[in-house]
């Protein structure tokens, strides 16, 4: 069985409001950068899956997305699963944590 790690970006579909993004954008042009054009604001879900193939993690990651991660109404995602050994993901999960 592998080791795969994977990554879910999941951002509000492009014909929806994204208040958050618009927010930001603004800010950025009101900060001195106004060539800023379009801004979304999503979020990423980082894991590590143990799998028999490549194949195997990325139909059980689009399961999970369409059954949990994603509301496919107002949400699009994109999905990466990446061979990975045991140690990088133990590292992965620390990054971006804050003491």
């Amino acid at each position: 069985m592998g080791e795969y790690a994977v990554t879910v970006t999941v951002s509000p579909k492009a014909e929806l409001r994204d208040p958050e993004g618009k927010a930001i954008g603004d800010a950025l042009h009101a900060l001195g950068w106004p060539a800023v054009t379009t801004v979304h604001v999503g979020r990423t879900i980082n894991f590590g899956i143990a799998a028999d193939s490549l194949a195997e993690a990325q139909s059980q990651v689009k399961e999970m997305c369409e059954t949990l991660l994603v509301n496919p109404a107002i949400e699009d995602y994109t999905i990466s699963v990446r061979d990975a050994p045991e140690s990088a993901l133990a590292e992965s999960a620390q990054i971006g944590t804050s003491s």
